[in-house]
């Protein structure tokens, strides 16, 4: 599976038309402990760069932009009880939401994983 990421540190990890959204092992860690998280319900649409979920830690609210356009396919119940799986796993068991793509030329504007990495280490 291909995976992109944003300039707000979501990523999208790409699965045929399906893409699975998340938060950066980065945006976590400035996070600090995550307390509460709000996802877009099934049925949702969401567009590239527009705000579709939240998260609340100890430290800092923050919106979750969407990293592509499409429709939400699932949000991740598991966050509900154990928000903090986005501190332990965020590639993982820590995912978002998962959406169908409306428009896959979109995810071209985003950073590739070594694209990603430097990002990270210019401001860092």
């Amino acid at each position: 599976m291909d995976t992109r990421y944003t300039e707000t540190h979501e990523y999208i990890r790409i699965d045929g038309k399906t893409g699975i959204i998340g938060i950066t092992d980065y945006a976590q860690a400035q996070l600090g402990d995550v307390v509460f998280v709000e996802l877009p319900k099934a049925g949702d649409t969401v567009a590239k760069g527009a705000p579709a979920a939240a998260v609340e830690s100890v430290k800092a609210a923050a919106e979750i932009n969407s990293p592509a356009s499409g429709e939400v396919l699932e949000a991740n119940g598991a966050l509900a009880d154990s928000p903090a799986l986005v501190n332990e796993d965020p590639a993982g068991k820590g995912w978002f939401f998962k959406i169908r793509l409306s428009d896959a030329g979109e995810l071209d504007s985003l950073m590739s994983e070594e694209t990603y990495i430097d990002f990270v280490k210019s401001i860092s």
